[in-house]
């Protein structure tokens, strides 16, 4: 009787100092948790590119696993280094983001904290979805395999909407995309971020 008196109490001390463990190190791991987003460093030249839609700010869903497909893109014409849609003209038409982006013919799917993208082959279109309401835009960077600067699509049509930026890449060429969060108040770009592999632009793995 007493050695199992004696073996009740071991596990009952056992437990308590687990119990007395778990709510000392609760605290910690709180307190080394990131109190805001980390800042990205960009190039100074990094060209952002506002992506727009035919209908701003239309609900779009998440992930992007739909076989809707996009309406007719066209050109953005620069405007300085921030491409805008300006109502009335070509650049009105940048995108139609009414519904997320096919799956067959994404590319490249990344998403991150906030943000995700892809790349659609057929038309060089870059995807920007924002799935976070933070006050932030989804942003989605396009690195080529030839030397081509830098430039980031950003949506900032809010959250649960997706955003296109059409470009012009080479046929037999390559992309990256860089997923990542951006603040137009202050113009910077934050963490956390995710990359993609290498995605052809003729879509020919």
């Amino acid at each position: 009787m007493r050695e199992n008196w004696r073996s009740k109490l071991s596990v009952l001390a056992g437990a308590s100092a687990l119990a007395f463990s778990a709510v000392t190190a609760t605290p910690a791991l709180a307190d080394d948790a990131p109190v805001s987003p980390q800042e990205v460093q960009m190039p100074a030249d990094v060209k952002i590119v506002e992506g727009g839609a035919t209908d701003p700010g239309a609900p779009a869903s998440f992930p992007a696993d739909q076989a809707d497909q996009a309406g007719p893109v066209e050109s953005v014409a620069p405007a300085g280094p921030v491409e805008t849609p300006v109502p009335g003209g070509q650049a009105e038409a940048v995108g139609a983001a009414k519904a997320s982006p096919s799956s067959s013919t994404c590319l490249g799917s990344t998403a991150a904290y906030g943000s995700t993208g892809c790349f659609q082959h057929n038309g060089d279109i870059v995807w920007a979805g924002d799935t976070k309401k933070d006050g932030m835009s989804a942003a989605v960077g396009v690195y080529t395999d030839y030397g081509r600067a830098e430039e980031v699509c950003v949506n900032k049509l809010g959250v649960d909407t997706w955003a296109t930026c059409n470009k012009d890449y080479r046929e037999d060429g390559d992309v990256r995309l860089r997923v990542l969060r951006y603040d137009g108040d202050t113009g910077k770009f934050y963490q956390p971020e995710t990359w993609s592999g290498w995605i052809p632009v003729d879509g020919k793995y």
